[in-house]
């Protein structure tokens, strides 16, 4: 698991160009205090011992922050770590390293999770992107996903996953985990984080999403009724929130008469695009 290569001498400095991708984790590389956050995590990670050797931390800390500027859920950030040779790069994994798999990178996180670190690392992590203008604060976009998960009781307690659920999205039935992110509006990066059972209201984690200097929410029709709930109440934005379908639908029906309503709806949904 040794990593000869960096961005700067990899074959990555010699193509023609670089994508979006390879020139944002080549800034990461250089603006975060990688040594600085590792220390925070170091106490509560495995130690080498009689067992199986554990991924070097910060290989663990780089696939983490990788999983979260990106949305990724922990399967998609291992298939991400197979298939972009940028983010194997990032992780300090070489060529012919073996790679962590979905269930080593959700240990990860919830080793975060359990020692309260996730929210106080991506506050240290969001305030360097600020200061290096990657990340801007003036407006959040947020959404909820749901992750889907075996719904089969085929482990060795023979029951399903405790920390998920079954929920009704449109006609279908979903079982699973729901993440709910907040995405700076400027550079699409997610900058907050919270996973819950899929059977939670978007709405009760909104909050949790906002960092505080927005001037701005955009959300889809799911976030109707924000300004009203009791713990947004301070909250003091712009609250950009898509009408329902069955509103957009009616206003459609009369164009002309609702041209200015309809153009807002479209300049809600374009904002939103980065998130959705």
């Amino acid at each position: 698991m040794s990593h000869q290569l960096t961005f700067a001498d990899s074959e990555f400095s010699t193509k023609r160009r670089q994508t979006r991708k390879e020139i944002f984790l080549s800034r990461m590389e250089q603006i975060l205090p990688w040594q600085n956050m590792t220390a925070v995590i170091e106490p509560f990670y495995p130690k080498a011992g009689n067992g199986r050797r554990p991924y070097p931390l910060e290989t663990m800390l780089r696939i983490h922050c990788m999983q979260h500027w990106y949305n990724l859920s922990d399967g998609a950030m291992e298939d991400a770590l197979y298939e972009i040779a940028s983010m194997r790069l990032f992780a300090r994994l070489s060529l012919d390293s073996a790679l962590p798999d979905r269930t080593t990178i959700m240990n990860f996180r919830h080793l975060l999770e359990q020692h309260q670190l996730a929210r106080q690392l991506f506050k240290t992590i969001n305030r360097w992107l600020a200061e290096a203008g990657v990340m801007m604060t003036q407006g959040t976009l947020v959404d909820a996903t749901i992750i889907e998960a075996p719904s089969s009781t085929k482990n060795k307690e023979q029951q399903r996953d405790p920390e998920m659920h079954q929920t009704k999205k449109g006609n279908q039935w979903h079982f699973g985990m729901k993440a709910h992110i907040g995405v700076d509006a400027k550079s699409g990066l997610t900058h907050s984080l919270v996973t819950t059972a899929a059977n939670e209201h978007d709405l009760n984690q909104l909050g949790n999403l906002l960092h505080g200097e927005e001037q701005f929410v955009s959300a889809d029709a799911g976030y109707q009724g924000a300004p009203q709930r009791e713990e947004l109440a301070e909250v003091d934005v712009d609250w950009l929130i898509a009408e329902s379908p069955g509103k957009v639908k009616t206003l459609k029906q009369h164009p002309r008469k609702n041209k200015t309503a309809i153009n807002i709806e479209y300049m809600k949904a374009s904002i939103r695009a980065k998130v959705e």
